[in-house]
């Protein structure tokens, strides 16, 4: 064992997937905004040189496409994507205004890819749950759980979270989604707000704050009503308050709910000092609710989500992906190419601070009472009418078992007959351990225009996006990211060994914050930051 990692007692071995593709930090929302997928690379330095390719199976996932997203998404809305850029969106300033592009959800270059990307990486990770091929499903590079069926929210564009549900639901009964995010995870919610197939649990600050839904009340309408709960908080919210109403709540939901799936949408805008947050949290708060929803030892897809303070968010995300492989990563943060951002004591902790927590007692017990009460009405887990498994995913169902793997394009997905067979068994080249009447409520339209500020503020939304301002505590306000695609192993045999270059070896300079020093990126142009797929080991 490393010592930059220990071994967690008692902890059962769980099969992890981790899916990362290295052209993900080259993306950039534009100079100033609070979104920067730079974080992305950040934490996979940090996996990487903490030496958790050991512990689990590493992939680049195959980009969604665009007939995979109109699974959910509009087929119009999903075409404007792929058309526009910033050199042609002058073009579409009637598209940009109908899906609410253009302040808080910029054009930026190569804003199609960077959809296909962060949803590629969910809808293949939920794939493999489905198929039995690990137990665990990491993608740091989603979780943009505001993006609707036709219009872009809160820095969210492709909601791969639905995708990947949607994936699951091929073979689950029924799937559980808990959203940890500081932020409602409207996107998915309203998704799902008429179906009890799916259950929706966010907790999340709840007033004058983005996206201004997720009141308790809200439980769903229909078929759906009762399987989407909201628990809202106020500021401040500590490890311990958080954690007093979390475990309750979710060992009711698995007892009510009997999942078949969990999706666990990890934002890290809940943790203290983020820029756009207002919570309380520490690296080890926030973990204690991966490390609770994995002993439940259900099939699991992790997800990013929010997070603008980069250095916070890429440690606690290493550090809940080491929680996932069943290690426990040490405080010292080892060398890397990003390791000045974590001075000046290049320690891997992220604190809690002195902000007063307005979350009293006797307001989250009111909350959890009635939380709770909503679940001991269900009755136990609905009931789905029997039907056949389908033997294919999507876009599978042309795949020639016979067909020359040499004669596929290489720029188009691979079978996954043929993907499945590139696999290695387990150990072989590892040392591995083991959303009318009960609608949802909209107390602040981000949109509305008599809420609006002017100069840069209004530019992303400040009063009525997810920059809004509105917490007592908190500077500004806002909101992070809140089927199945096919994947090429990252390495096919020893002898055969693609080596990913080191993020940010080769690039261009990223915008950077005053307080965060710059760092190279790849950009995804440019075809430097990774070329293929390779299986780390």
């Amino acid at each position: 064992m490393s010592q930059s990692m220990v071994s967690i007692s008692g902890e059962q071995h769980k099969r992890v997937c981790y899916f990362f593709d290295p052209d993900i930090g080259g993306f950039h929302y534009g100079p100033g905004h609070p979104m920067k997928p730079t974080r992305i690379r950040m934490c996979h330095s940090l996996v990487m040189n903490y030496g958790l390719y050991k512990k689990m199976e590493i992939f680049r996932a195959k980009p969604a496409t665009e007939r995979e997203m109109t699974q959910f998404h509009s087929d119009e809305y999903i075409k404007f994507l792929k058309r526009v850029s910033p050199s042609n969106m002058t073009s579409y300033v009637k598209e940009q205004h109908k899906y609410n592009v253009g302040d808080d959800c910029p054009v930026f270059d190569g804003l199609f890819d960077y959809c296909s990307i962060s949803a590629g990486g969910s809808m293949e990770g939920a794939a493999r749950l489905s198929r039995d091929k690990c137990d665990i499903a990491v993608n740091w590079a989603g979780g943009l759980h505001h993006a609707k069926k036709s219009e872009a929210s809160g820095f969210c564009y492709v909601n791969d979270i639905v995708l990947g549900i949607l994936e699951l639901l091929r073979y689950h009964n029924r799937v559980l989604y808990i959203d940890i995010d500081v932020h409602h995870g409207d996107g998915v919610e309203e998704a799902f707000y008429t179906t009890d197939r799916v259950m929706t649990v966010s907790f999340h600050k709840y007033g004058e704050y983005f996206p201004g839904t997720g009141e308790v009340r809200d439980t769903g309408m229909s078929r759906g009503r009762g399987y989407s709960l909201n628990f809202p908080l106020r500021d401040g919210i500590t490890d311990e308050n958080y954690k007093t109403i979390f475990e309750p709540v979710m060992n009711e939901v698995m007892h009510a709910y009997d999942p078949g799936a969990i999706v666990l949408q990890c934002g890290t805008d809940s943790l203290s000092g983020d820029k756009l947050g207002c919570f309380n949290l520490s690296m080890r708060g926030h973990a204690n609710c991966v490390k609770f929803i994995k002993s439940f030892n259900k099939p699991l897809l992790l997800l990013g989500g929010g997070g603008y303070t980069m250095r916070n968010v890429s440690r606690v995300w290493a550090f809940e992906t080491g929680l996932a492989a069943g290690v426990e990563l040490t405080s010292d943060i080892p060398v890397n190419e990003y390791y000045e951002y974590f001075g000046p004591d290049y320690k891997l902790d992220v604190r809690a601070s002195n902000m007063d927590d307005l979350n009293t007692p006797q307001y989250l017990n009111r909350i959890k009472t009635i939380v709770m009460e909503n679940l001991r009405s269900l009755g136990g887990p609905p009931s789905v009418q029997m039907q056949d498994i389908p033997s294919l995913p999507i876009d599978a169902a042309l795949d020639d078992p016979n067909r020359d793997e040499d004669t596929i394009n290489p720029n188009k997905r691979r079978p996954l007959r043929l993907l499945d067979s590139l696999v290695q068994p387990d150990g072989e080249l590892s040392d591995s351990e083991d959303e009318g009447e009960g609608g949802r409520r909209n107390h602040k339209r981000h949109r509305d225009a008599d809420s609006v500020t002017e100069g840069l503020g209004r530019r992303f939304g400040v009063g009525v996006g997810i920059m809004g301002a509105g917490s007592a505590t908190a500077a500004a306000s806002g909101a992070g990211p809140s089927v199945h695609t096919t994947v090429e192993t990252i390495v096919r045999r020893k002898s055969d060994v693609d080596v990913v270059p080191p993020a940010g070896a080769v690039g261009e300079t990223v915008d950077m914050d005053v307080d965060e020093p710059a760092a190279s990126s790849a950009n995804p142009k440019s075809g430097a930051a990774g070329v293929g797929a390779t299986k780390i080991q």
